[in-house]
């Protein structure tokens, strides 16, 4: 299934990467100052394949065919110590351009859908505290503190 979003006359579909598009996803790019919460592209394809217990599901996210985010799920995985779940939003990113647009509450609007539709009754993600967190967006979509830490950072929980 491809989530499809129309968002003021604007598709959003999530792409699997591929060797051809690898390039232009990796250089998708947050805020300046934004990269001490979320790590890169680049950064979070190793780390999916360092992690497969993990069970990471990743995509490209594209608007028409522009790759303008990414997003990373460990995906109806078992948790245990350091691999939350079973669906947690390991990587949310949007590229600095495409901010402040409603992109990133869609995307999570469409990850949503797909773990429900996989029997998912909670989305769990994390983010690192301090000035610039994106503590505020998740908030603001329902999210609420777990009263976890994990590695430093501040679990969150969306009740489906």
């Amino acid at each position: 299934m491809q989530p499809v979003l129309c968002f003021y006359g604007v598709v959003l579909t999530f792409r699997e990467i591929t060797d051809e598009n690898r390039d232009a996803v990796c250089d998708v790019r947050v805020r300046p100052g934004q990269e001490k919460f979320v790590d890169s592209v680049e950064k979070s394809l190793r780390d999916a394949f360092s992690t497969p217990e993990a069970a990471p599901w990743y995509r490209a996210v594209y608007r028409g065919d522009v790759p303008v985010g990414f997003v990373m799920l460990s995906w109806n995985v078992v948790p245990r110590p350091g691999i939350l779940g079973p669906y947690f939003l390991w990587r949310l990113l949007v590229g600095e351009e495409y901010q402040g647009r409603g992109f990133g509450r869609e995307i999570v609007r469409m990850v949503v859908e797909m773990v429900r539709a996989d029997g998912g009754r909670e989305l769990l993600t994390s983010y690192q505290p301090g000035v610039g967190s994106p503590w505020p967006f998740y908030r603001g979509l329902g999210f609420v503190e777990t009263g976890e830490v994990e590695e430093g950072e501040v679990v969150v929980r969306l009740f489906l």
